[in-house]
């Protein structure tokens, strides 16, 4: 047994070194206002050849080095933090995890983690070597990067100046970079072995999202993201009401974050509550999400990353959709003569959707939806998108008449002898009589 932990450690030196000279050799220069050196943080959990620590805590530690520098590959952290490790250091470090995975631990490593995992149904038979040391490590390391983030965070202790007090009880420096290694060891896991694990990822996430600093709530959304396309509702079922609580809380987050807490709420509201259209977490959540869009009505960040992701809501709510047309026409026909061409194209998809999902039955909003139509054709000529919009209006206009007819016929009677209108009123008339013949 003695052999082999020496074995391993002498290849955890061997391991480290590319790491360890790589980050001694890069450029760091700390962010005004904190007294926290990431990359000396980093340093220390490399192994030193003069301190000999327990070999499972050694193997922890390097295992989280490497997931703190590889968390930043590929990724548009937006933190400063960590926005100074390059990219070599971050495939480095991917490149000597990868290695270690494949080093044989004796059983040195683990023993608790596997009974936990056996426990939760992980089969390890048909994982590669590397997720196979992932797995291994999440039960010890994500209660670790739980606390850490949690000792920032703002509770009910907490001083008049919130922020100050939370971080003057742990510098916030450390949640940003366990948020970065938790979010980094989510994605590492997928279907169907990550369901197995949501006891010990959700309240880890739920911490990262709980928390003040943006740059932590970020890496907690991408793990809700990515958790909600590789686990079941049953699955998520225990912590569904926690979560989704959190998603509309979260809603009146910053404009960096309103892309992530959107694609976050609309996949665990349509994964959780699927089968129930008339949900109370539907209500909640489309009523959250149009009170900020009424506020910004010109963001348009905002009004496109919601057309963009809204679409599976309005399909899970259907005909229930009647209920805020109050709300959602007058910003689909604000909209719907934006400036940019992209915005005026999801409008169109967006109303097609609604129309064919609830036929508009019982509603006021006829009449001043073809008029906004007709609008939106004339000024299509001016438009790069031209004949993609004429398009999209023409396919709303036909389903109207289909599914309205005479108080439609009734709305467009005012337009139809319009000759700026004349291509619109010809293929209207054409698809009408396809339908009499058929």
């Amino acid at each position: 047994m003695a052999n082999c932990s020496s074995d391993i450690r002498h290849d955890l030196i061997r391991l480290s070194e590319p790491v360890r000279e790589a980050l001694s050799k890069t450029q760091y220069n700390p962010p005004e206002g904190t007294n926290v050196s990431v990359k000396s943080m980093l340093e220390s959990l490399l192994p030193d050849k003069n301190l000999e620590k327990e070999i499972q805590v050694e193997i922890k530690d390097f295992c989280l080095c490497c997931a703190a520098l590889a968390s930043v590959e590929g990724e548009n952290t937006g933190s400063s933090l960590v926005s100074w490790i390059p990219r070599e250091l971050s495939v480095a470090a991917k490149e000597a995890f990868s290695e270690l995975s494949k080093v044989h631990f004796c059983d040195l490593i683990g023993k608790e983690s596997k009974r936990m995992l056996g426990e939760m149904g992980v089969d390890f038979c048909s994982v590669s070597d590397e997720k196979k040391l992932v797995l291994q490590l999440m039960p010890e390391v994500l209660p670790l990067l739980k606390g850490t983030i949690k000792e920032s965070s703002i509770d009910s202790t907490d001083d008049v100046d919130d922020i100050s007090a939370a971080s003057a009880r742990a510098p916030v420096a450390y949640a940003i970079v366990a948020a970065h290694q938790f979010r980094w060891f989510v994605l590492q896991v997928d279907y169907p072995h990550l369901g197995k694990l949501c006891t010990l990822v959700i309240p880890c996430a739920l911490t990262a999202l709980d928390h003040w600093s943006p740059e932590v709530k970020v890496q907690g959304m991408v793990s809700f993201i990515y958790l909600g396309k590789n686990v079941n509702a049953a699955e998520l079922g225990f912590y569904e009401d926690v979560i989704l609580d959190i998603c509309c809380r979260n809603i009146a987050s910053s404009d960096e974050l309103w892309h992530l807490v959107v694609e976050m709420s609309v996949l665990m509201v349509t994964c959780t509550q699927r089968r129930n259209p008339r949900s109370s977490w539907f209500e909640r959540m489309m009523n959250e999400m149009l009170s900020h869009l009424e506020r910004q009505p010109r963001n348009k960040d905002r009004r496109t990353a919601w057309l963009e992701l809204i679409e599976p809501v309005f399909d899970n709510m259907g005909i229930v959709l009647l209920a805020h047309f109050r709300r959602i026409f007058p910003l689909l026909f604000q909209w719907m003569h934006a400036d940019d061409d992209k915005t005026v194209l999801l409008v169109l998809e967006r109303v097609h959707t609604v129309i064919k999902l609830t036929w508009i039955r019982n509603t006021p909003y006829i009449g001043r939806l073809v008029d906004e139509l007709t609008i939106t054709h004339k000024e299509a000529a001016l438009r790069r998108a031209r004949e993609e919009i004429r398009k999209h209006v023409l396919q709303i206009m036909v389903l109207l008449q289909k599914c309205k007819g005479l108080q439609f016929e009734t709305a467009w009677d005012k337009y139809k002898d319009d000759p700026n209108l004349a291509t619109l009123s010809s293929s209207l008339c054409e698809k009408n009589m396809a339908v009499v013949v058929k």
